[in-house]
């Protein structure tokens, strides 16, 4: 059993963090008084704390942001990506300060506690990110506690326990349970998010954790859209007649969840339609052209990950969130892989040869380039109009 390491708490401690290996991290409290548990990761972007939070994609992590002044816009309600958070907390430097941007309507730590959403200021998170650089994200405990009374054992003994994302089906915890229908299209400055009243495409969305952007964006390009249970059949995928398919990002191992919906990927693929996949969706759409995943040493998550498009030389800036990736070697010879990463020339994207079937491991509809990768959902729209003549 590890041994607690600094277990002398702080006057100003009301909360910490407690790592599997026994480490300390004595901090204030933020947001609800509760305690989480989950992999503890970093994300290094300036901006898009809101969204980065209830992206379904962090579903099991704690968040550690590199940039210190996180909350300091305050909190809307356009900003999300989907209704509830699905990271389970936060780690910070600074304190939560007041809003100060005219799109605020409410303050940062207010909803967190909404959300039951606990997190810890007052961290040296360049050295937590230093740690998590070096020797992999490691599962911990996040405790805020007001009362400033730590069970330290306790929290150590369940971050102890904790399995870990590897193997771990997260995509069921966050996807749909029943079909919908999705009609909102893009923001736009001074109008909001429009509604796709005029669509050109029938889309079929399996939901494994969906970002409402990705809605967004496929609705801008004039879809419309059925988004479906991600453990749904590709009969009943192929009921509601789509033009195209599409495969979501969401959290977890994709092993484990490709275990009930590779089948039916696999299944759809010899249907002949137009897919297109991103993030948790390419990597099952790898799985399920025979290629493998793997757990990576700390994963991508941040918006200024440079991507190179192997068919164009382009580089575009991107906005990325995954802790697994697809091992490039493994794709069979009629696959081929169309973008690297330049930072550590991982696989970033891929298509089929003869189909008409393509998918890229990072966001393009979060658009940190601005527009950089864009193009992505009018190659998807260019599919679905060739494929129906």
């Amino acid at each position: 059993m590890a041994h607690i390491s600094n277990p002398q708490k702080p006057d100003n401690a009301t909360a910490v963090i407690v790592l599997a290996d026994g480490t300390l991290i004595w901090g204030r409290g933020i947001g609800a008084p509760t305690t989480t548990v989950g992999e503890i990761c970093f994300n290094t972007s300036m901006t898009g704390y809101q969204e980065i939070l209830t992206d379904p994609s962090y579903a099991g992590q704690i968040i550690t942001f590199t940039f210190p002044h996180i909350g300091n816009v305050g909190t809307n309600a356009e900003d999300i990506e989907a209704v509830t958070p699905a990271a389970r907390g936060l780690i910070t430097r600074e304190d939560v300060t007041r809003p100060s941007s005219w799109r605020a309507a409410r303050h940062f730590d207010e909803w967190l506690k909404s959300y039951d959403l606990p997190g810890i200021c007052g961290v040296d998170t360049r050295a937590l990110t230093r740690r998590i650089r070096d020797a992999g994200a490691p599962n911990g405990v996040l405790c805020h506690a007001p009362s400033t009374k730590f069970d330290l054992e306790k929290l150590h003994a369940t971050a102890r326990d904790w399995p870990g994302l590897e193997g771990m089906d997260l995509a069921k915890e966050v996807c749909c349970t029943q079909s919908y229908k999705w009609d909102r299209s893009l923001w736009q400055w001074g109008r909001g998010y429009g509604r796709q009243d005029a669509s050109t495409f029938n889309v079929v969305v399996m939901d494994f954790g969906v970002k409402q952007n990705i809605l967004r964006s496929l609705a801008g390009a004039g879809c419309a859209i059925t988004v479906v249970p991600g453990h749904s059949s590709a009969d009943e995928i192929m009921a509601h007649n789509p033009d195209g398919i599409f495969l979501s990002n969401g959290p977890g191992d994709p092993a484990a969840t490709g275990k009930y919906a590779v089948p039916t990927i696999q299944a759809l693929l010899d249907k002949n339609k137009p897919i297109f996949g991103i993030c948790l969706g390419h990597q099952m759409l790898a799985l399920a052209l025979g290629g493998r995943t793997e757990k990576m040493h700390l994963g991508h998550r941040g918006a200024n990950h440079p991507v190179k498009n192997l068919q164009t030389g382009s580089v575009e800036i991107t906005s990325q969130n995954h802790g697994f990736k697809v091992v490039a070697d493994t794709l069979p010879g009629n696959v081929e892989e169309t973008h690297v990463s330049l930072f550590d020339n991982s696989n970033e994207g891929l298509k089929v040869k003869d189909k008409p079937v393509f998918s890229v491991q990072y966001h393009p509809e979060a658009s940190p380039g601005p527009q950089d990768s864009a193009y992505l959902f009018s190659q998807f729209t260019d599919y679905m109009r060739e494929a129906k003549g």
